[in-house]
């Protein structure tokens, strides 16, 4: 039995919506899950974070482990006090750093061993003290087994074998896990963007029993036609009745997609990062506030959204902030865009809920296109 009970409300074709019940709370799916990697959301608060209807937040172990340290956290009180976060929290194992930190990382069957980028001191990250850092000293109330991630484009012999070798650290971060009631573990689907290797994958999944399943190994870099071609398929190999999590995705488009094909949870940096280089995320598609356009509009980004960067300031002032390098533009252009990501699932759910999901997609793809992307 799985530590977490996942109630699924309502389906609409594919998509589905329902609740994750956690020890500390309830998360709505689908559900987009800010990205605090450092024990922090990018420029904004907990109380910004969470007044966006944001119910869970993601950290990150390999950069946690780095600093300020996973035995240092235990002693401050955990993630959770440590942060100010009194919701659920999910914590990567660090797997993804494997690929996007390969000049400084080396792969063995036993573990991970990493040269910090920030000093250069050399770690080694295995599945038993991921699984340790994650549950033991950071707390985390979902944890990630620890992954091995091949970047794109992939031979189909290198994804197999990436695949294989994420199947016994799973089986390894499973048996370090043991039986938790308040934390639940999750299992990772590899295998690229081929088909037999992600069935393989999730047939192995299944067999060792997780609580929830993650799609991994997608958005580094072969795009959202792919992606969706994969998604056309993997979800469907998971389990039905435990959430399923697309990992590291992504743009509002590639978000309605996935769950359209029946994903329920999600992480991207995109919000943060869109909002610290002056990109706003809408309905109609990314605008750059650099733009000399922004120079005098007295609209704000967005009137209908319930949140003051969205609908208290002028695009003229958040044009002023950027163009001046305030830090204020920072804040409130990031805040905007994780009420606007949250919005985006709020809408889903309850378009999933009253049968009218189709209608829904077809309507966002219309705003999209009749809008130029301004990024």
């Amino acid at each position: 039995m799985s530590a977490f009970a996942f109630d699924i409300s309502a389906r609409d074709g594919a998509a589905r919506t329902g609740v994750l019940r956690t020890a500390r709370g309830e998360i709505r799916t689908p559900a987009f899950m800010p990205v605090g990697t450092a024990a922090t959301v990018k420029a904004l608060t907990v109380d910004q974070v969470k007044s966006t209807g944001a119910d869970i937040i993601l950290g990150n172990t390999y950069h946690l482990m780095l600093r300020p340290g996973p035995e240092r956290l235990e002693r401050l009180g955990g993630l959770h006090r440590f942060m100010r976060w009194d919701g659920p929290i999910l914590t990567d194992s660090g797997g993804f750093q494997v690929m996007s930190l390969s000049g400084i990382s080396k792969v063995t069957e036993e573990a991970v061993t990493f040269r910090s980028h920030i000093d250069g001191s050399r770690h080694v990250l295995t599945p038993e003290r991921s699984i340790e850092i994650q549950a033991d000293r950071l707390g985390a109330d979902i944890v990630m087994q620890l992954d091995q991630c091949v970047s794109w484009p992939a031979d189909e012999a290198a994804a197999a074998a990436a695949m294989r070798l994420s199947d016994r650290w799973g089986r390894r971060s499973k048996a370090a896990f043991g039986q938790r009631d308040r934390q639940a573990l999750f299992g990772i689907q590899q295998g690229s963007t081929f088909e037999a290797l992600r069935r393989e994958s999730s047939e192995r999944l299944v067999e060792a029993g997780f609580d929830g399943y993650a799609i991994g190994g997608l958005a580094v870099g072969e795009g959202h036609a792919a992606m969706c071609e994969v998604l056309d398929y993997a979800p469907g190999f998971l389990p039905v009745d435990r959430p399923r999590y697309l990992m590291g995705v992504g743009k509002p488009v590639d978000l309605v997609e996935a769950v359209a094909r029946g994903v329920d949870m999600f992480d991207c940096v995109l919000p943060t990062r869109s909002g610290r280089h002056g990109q706003a995320w809408t309905w109609e598609g990314s605008v750059n506030l650099k733009n000399a356009r922004f120079a005098e509009d007295d609209s704000p980004l967005d009137e209908t959204l319930d949140c003051p960067a969205s609908r208290d300031y002028a695009k003229a002032y958040l044009h002023h902030l950027v163009k001046a390098e305030e830090i204020l533009g920072q804040v409130l252009l990031s805040w905007h865009n994780i009420a606007f990501f949250q919005a985006l699932m709020a809408a889903m759910r309850a378009a999933i809920a009253e049968g009218r999901f189709e209608a829904f997609r077809k309507d966002f793809h219309s705003r999209l296109a009749g809008g130029a992307d301004r990024s």
